[in-house]
């Protein structure tokens, strides 16, 4: 019996002689490394994510300067080992960043990426607490 499309994937894993040659293999996990700023972006709720890519777009930083205040609300972040002062204050310099060089364009174009990360990780949150992941 011929695996289905679908399972041609699961298939081609359990039988690793029958895959494209002896370089194929089997991707177990994938993290992304964050440095300290990024890894600071708080987990909001979508519609306070929104808000704070909107501000971000028209006034660069301005969003990334709420988002630090709802750390200090309880809002998570991938930071768990640093207090959450240590964090708002990591959200204030990035916030400091984005305003000192919007000038430049660097930082309104830093400015929206962030609030776009910003709706991203509100996304993964209410997929989390969809799924009953969330603590």
């Amino acid at each position: 019996m011929e695996p289905s499309p679908k399972d041609g994937e699961s298939a081609a894993a359990a039988e690793p002689s029958r895959g494209a040659g002896s370089s194929s293999g089997v991707v177990v996990q994938v993290r992304e490394k964050k440095g300290p700023l990024r890894a600071a972006i708080p987990y909001m709720p979508f519609p306070v994510a929104v808000i704070c890519l909107f501000l971000n777009t028209f006034v660069p930083g301005l969003g990334t300067l709420v988002s630090a205040f709802t750390v200090l609300c309880g809002a998570r972040t991938d930071l768990p080992d640093r207090h959450m002062c240590c964090v708002f204050w990591l959200n204030i310099a990035a916030a400091l960043i984005q305003i000192l060089t919007a000038i430049v364009m660097v930082g309104w174009i830093m400015s929206i990426f962030w609030g776009m990360d910003m709706v991203i990780l509100a996304t993964e949150r209410r997929c989390r607490a969809a799924a009953g992941d969330l603590h």
